[in-house]
């Protein structure tokens, strides 16, 4: 069965490296679950590839080198406290590189837990964990949200998502996704905004949600 990819452009921009690493995380695994959307990616890097090596070469800045190492070198701070990701077994390898923050309750039948990647603006990573036939409200959101599925499944108006299907959303989206699967479903999501609840039940849970 094929697996729903991102759009090119999203596949673009992630051979390109203009995609946060939050969002590209999560293009990341669903490049591990989908070898003919990794094949793809490596034709894009290919032509970029040759498109820069056609290009004239520019002088650098003189503390260019510098700068580069000063920020290779440079401390990266954990959250010590964070349990180690081995705990999860089946992770596909890019998110297996990362340690994670507790899981978290999220409403009936949904947890939660951060995938800790350094943070650019108010971009992050979770890791959903959703039971069998769990709806979640109407919702939209205020940023772009990226969502790859690792195991189980969930329909919304869109369609149905299983393992390694993809799917983008923004603000001009407006879902309410069900698990459909006999087995929780778990989903990884990148968000650079807010979930926004939609009808009356949304704007009275709404305080109360901080996605």
């Amino acid at each position: 069965m094929t697996m729903r990819p991102p759009n090119d452009d999203t596949l673009l921009a992630f051979a390109a490296g203009t995609l946060s690493s939050s969002h590209a995380l999560v293009v990341e695994t669903h490049l591990a679950l989908c070898e003919p959307s990794r094949a793809w990616v490596h034709e894009l890097e290919e032509i970029g590839g040759r498109i820069v090596s056609d290009l004239e070469p520019v002088a650098l800045e003189p503390d260019a080198l510098a700068r580069i190492l000063a920020r290779i070198e440079a401390p990266h701070p954990e959250e010590p406290d964070a349990p180690a990701v081995s705990e999860m077994p089946g992770l596909p390898e890019p998110l297996r590189r990362y340690r994670m923050g507790p899981w978290k309750w999220a409403g009936r039948g949904t947890r939660i837990r951060q995938v800790l990647v350094p943070n650019e603006g108010e971009a992050r990573v979770l890791i959903f964990s959703i039971d069998p036939g769990r709806r979640m409200p109407q919702h939209t959101h205020t940023g772009v949200e990226f969502t790859c599925v690792i195991s189980g499944s969930y329909s919304d108006e869109s369609g149905r998502f299983g393992p390694g299907d993809f799917e983008e959303a923004d603000d001009d989206v407006s879902h309410r996704p069900v698990v459909d699967s006999d087995v929780p479903c778990v989903c990884v999501v990148a968000l650079d905004g807010e979930v926004k609840l939609e009808g009356m039940l949304g704007r009275v849970l709404q305080p109360f949600v901080r996605l």
